[in-house]
C-alpha cells in the first residue's frame, strides 16, 4: 500500500490547523491548514456528487492559487488522476497533448472552458466541464462557490503502488511534450526527499516559482506564499513584487528557475537589498552558473544555502550539489570546458554512465557501462523515477531498461562520473554535434565562449545534418548592456575557437538577438530551433 499525498495534508491539518497554509501574494488572501483541508474535502465531495470517480482523469487548468491547491488535493482524495499541462506550450502542442491523454473531466478558468467548447473535437473525451472563475461577471457556474457549502465527509482514496496520481507533461525541449505518469508512490518519495535531504518542514515559509511545489510545501506543513508572477514566464518576473513578498512574509526557502534568480539577484544587488530570512534557495531547470550562485549568496541570509537539484520531469530530484562547492571547487573546471558538476546521487538513487546509443535497450545487460571520466549516456534508478509515459509505448521502449524486477530510466542527457562519484552534465544527447574531429558536447563547448564578459549565453549547434559530418556553429546572445561593436565580439569568439582544440572545428559564429527557450524554466535553450535558424543564416551568407 502506498501513501496518498492527500493523507499528508489531513495529518498536517490536525496538527497545525490554525497556522497559515497558503497565501496569495497578489490578492493577500490566505487560508489555514484546517481551511485548506476543508476546502479540499468540500471540492472532492461536490465533484464526487457530480460523477467524478476514482480513476477518472481530470485536467486541472487553474491559475496558481488557494483553489488550485485545494482542487488538486480534492482530486488526490478522490483517486482521480490530475492532468497538468503548461499553457505556455502554445495551443497546437496543448491540443495535441489533450487529445492524447483523453481527460474525462476539465476544471479550468473560463478561457480554457471556452477553448474546450470551441475545439470540441479535441476535447471529445470530456464528460463534464467545471468552470473556476466567473465569465463576463457571471459567477453562477463558478466551482469556487462550492468550497463554502457543507458537504458529506469524503473518504480518501487508498492507493497501491501502481495507482496513478497525476500526468505531468514535459516541456518539449527536445521534441513534442510527453505525458509522464506519476503514481502516488512517486509523490511520496519526492516529499520524503524534500523533507529529509533539504531539511524543509514545519516552521518554514516557501515561495515557489513552480506551482506544483506549493503542493509539496503544504503537505509538509509549510506556509506556501504564491508569488505574484506568471509561472509560464519566469524570466519576466517582476523582481520588486517577488522580493516584496519574500520580505513581507519572511520567506525561508524558495524553489525556482535560474531565470527567476537572474532577475531577482540583479535587482537586489542594484537596490542593496538582502533577503535575510531566506535560508535556502533551490534552482533547477537548466545549468546554473557560478556567477549566479555568487550573486544569490550575496542577497540571502549570510548562513544561507543554495542547492541546484538535477533531474527531469521523469525523475526529480536525483542528484544535488550545494552552492559553496560550486563556487569554491567545480565552477573553475566548468569554465575550462569540463561540463557542469551537478553533484552526488541522493539517498536511494543509483546512476550509471553507459555508451550512448539511439537504439532501444531492453535490459541492463545490453548496456555497456563506462568507467569514471568517460562521457556517455546517463541512466538512473530509484524511488523518484517514474515508470512510464502515458499512451506512448514507443517512447517507453526507448527510455526504460529492465533490470530484473526493477528498471532504469534513460534521461536523454550525457555526462560522466568523476572519482568522487559526482555527476558532470555535458548536455542533451540529442544536441551532440558530430563534427569531422569527433563528438562535440554543448555544455562543455559553450562554457568556453560564455567566459567572455559581453556574451550572455551561447549555443553550439550542428547544421547540414544529412551529411556524414555536421558543420559546427556557435551562436551567441549578447548582454543587453554590452557597449562593444558586435563585429569585435565575433572576432574575439573566432579567436577563442581557433585557439582551443575543443572548438577548432567551428565553421561559423552567428549572433542572435534572443534565444528561444523552454516554457517552464525560460532557461533551457531550444537548440533545435537555433539549428534551423543557423542553417538559414549560413545559406544567406554563401
Amino acid at each position: 500500500m502506498s501513501d496518498n499525498i492527500a493523507h499528508a495534508l489531513g495529518r498536517i491539518s490536525q496538527k497545525l490547523g490554525s497556522r497559515v497554509a497558503v497565501t496569495e501574494a497578489h490578492s493577500g488572501k490566505s487560508c489555514t491548514f484546517s481551511e485548506l483541508d476543508m476546502f479540499a474535502d468540500r471540492y472532492g465531495a461536490y465533484l464526487k456528487a457530480e460523477g467524478v470517480k476514482s480513476g477518472d482523469r481530470v485536467m486541472l487548468m487553474v491559475r496558481p492559487s488557494i483553489d488550485f491547491i485545494a482542487l488538486a488535493f480534492a482530486l488526490f482524495r478522490l483517486g482521480a488522476p490530475v492532468i497538468l499541462i503548461d499553457p505556455g506550450m502554445g495551443y497546437k502542442n496543448m491540443l495535441r497533448c489533450i487529445a492524447g491523454v483523453k481527460p474525462d473531466h476539465l476544471i479550468g478558468v473560463p478561457e480554457v472552458v471556452g477553448l474546450s467548447l470551441f475545439y470540441a473535437a479535441k476535447f471529445r473525451s470530456l464528460k463534464k466541464r467545471f468552470c473556476c472563475g466567473s465569465f463576463m461577471g457571471i459567477g453562477k457556474f463558478d466551482i469556487r462557490n462550492k468550497r463554502n457549502l457543507p458537504q458529506p465527509p469524503l473518504q480518501t482514496f487508498a492507493p497501491d503502488e501502481t495507482s496513478l496520481a497525476a500526468i505531468i507533461f514535459t516541456t518539449g525541449s527536445t521534441g513534442p511534450p510527453k505525458g509522464v505518469r506519476f503514481e502516488h508512490s512517486i509523490f511520496s518519495a519526492q516529499l520524503e526527499k524534500i523533507r529529509t535531504f533539504y531539511g524543509i518542514g514545519q516552521g518554514d515559509v516557501d515561495q515557489p516559482g513552480f506551482p506544483l511545489f506549493a503542493l509539496f510545501s503544504t503537505a509538509l506543513g509549510v506556509h506556501a506564499v504564491i508569488p505574484d508572477m506568471d509561472p509560464t514566464k519566469p524570466s519576466q518576473v517582476d523582481p520588486q513584487r517577488f522580493v516584496q513578498s519574500i520580505l513581507h512574509y519572511q520567506v525561508t526557502y524558495s524553489f525556482g528557475s535560474p531565470a527567476i534568480w537572474q532577475v531577482v539577484s540583479s535587482y537586489c544587488r542594484q537596490n542593496k537589498i538582502r533577503c535575510a530570512s531566506l535560508k535556502k534557495v533551490l534552482m533547477a531547470g537548466a545549468p546554473v552558473s557560478g556567477e549566479l550562485v555568487e550573486r544569490v549568496f550575496d542577497i540571502i541570509a549570510k548562513e544561507g544555502e543554495i542547492h541546484t537539484p538535477y533531474g527531469a520531469t521523469e525523475c526529480l530530484p536525483i542528484v544535488s550539489i550545494e552552492g559553496r562547492t560550486i563556487v569554491g571547487e567545480t565552477w573553475a573546471e566548468t569554465k575550462k570546458g569540463k561540463g557542469t558538476c551537478v553533484g552526488s546521487p541522493l539517498p536511494g538513487i543509483s546512476l550509471k554512465i553507459i555508451e550512448s546509443t539511439d537504439t532501444s535497450l531492453s535490459t541492463i545487460d545490453e548496456c555497456s557501462v563506462l568507467d569514471p571520466g568517460s562521457c556517455g549516456e546517463i541512466i538512473v534508478k530509484g524511488d523518484v523515477v517514474t515508470r512510464a509515459y502515458d499512451g506512448n509505448h514507443a517512447q517507453n521502449l526507448v527510455s526504460k531498461v529492465e533490470d530484473g524486477d526493477d528498471f532504469w530510466h534513460r534521461i536523454g542527457d550525457v555526462g560522466y562520473l568523476d572519482t568522487q562519484d559526482r555527476l558532470w552534465f555535458c548536455g542533451r544527447k540529442a544536441h551532440r554535434v558530430f563534427s569531422r574531429n569527433g563528438i562535440m558536447y554543448t555544455i562543455c563547448c559553450e562554457a568556453l565562449i560564455n567566459n567572455l564578459p559581453d556574451v550572455f549565453r551561447s549555443a553550439l549547434v550542428g547544421i547540414d545534418s544529412d551529411q556524414e559530418y555536421q558543420k559546427a556553429i556557435i551562436i551567441i546572445e549578447l548582454h543587453k548592456q554590452s557597449k562593444r561593436q558586435v563585429e569585435d565580439i565575433v572576432t574575439e569568439v573566432k579567436e577563442i575557437c581557433a585557439a582551443h582544440p575543443m572548438l577548432q572545428t567551428i565553421e561559423h559564429v552567428l549572433v542572435h538577438d534572443s534565444f528561444p527557450v523552454d516554457i517552464r524554466h525560460n532557461a533551457k535553450i531550444f537548440r533545435e530551433k537555433l539549428s534551423v535558424w543557423a542553417q538559414q543564416q549560413v545559406q544567406k551568407q554563401s
